[in-house]
């Protein structure tokens, strides 16, 4: 008996995209290098490079995404508990001004930086928000945490500063 083709696709397809779907927390990335990057938005540049020998945070993320602003507290919360960790945030925003209210009104003080292109999330295959790559000293991918995350729990904490 032979199944027809469309039976066939209809039954393979959802595990193909199963397969390859890579927004986990182990995404193909980790273990390699992190792409480089310069980035400027006419107030703020950012070289990835400048950072070796640190561990960085690298945060995508938009102001109208509401997931993104949940963790924005718990980013800030890390940053003054954790001064030698790197945060870089990457703001996916069109809007210069509400990207720049967004960092007044919420008193955002490690470094950000808006891409409207989204040059840079394209360079580590992101097209959701919030996603955040964990960089070694080394420029090395360790760690991608998908959606918003309680920055300073006990657990992601310990693991940043095994790094």
């Amino acid at each position: 008996m032979r199944f027809p083709r469309f039976l066939v696709w209809l039954f393979l397809a959802p595990f193909a995209l199963l397969v390859a779907c890579n927004r986990g927390s182990r995404p193909a990335q980790t273990g390699v290098t992190a792409p480089d990057f310069t980035l400027s938005d006419g107030t703020t540049t950012v070289h990835l490079a400048n950072y070796r020998g640190k561990v960085v945070l690298l945060n995508f993320w938009a102001t109208w995404c509401m997931p993104c602003v949940e963790e924005m507290p718990s980013l800030l919360a890390l940053h003054h508990e954790q001064p030698n960790l790197v945060i870089l945030a990457v703001s996916v925003d069109d809007d210069p001004g509400a990207y720049a209210r967004f960092i007044v009104r919420h008193h955002i003080d490690f470094t950000t930086v808006r891409d409207a292109n989204e040059s840079v999330p394209k360079l580590y295959h992101t097209d959701m928000w919030p996603e955040t790559y964990v960089i070694d000293r080394k420029g090395i991918i360790r760690r991608k945490f998908v959606g918003s995350q309680e920055w300073t729990s006990p657990d992601i904490a310990n693991y940043l500063k095994g790094l």
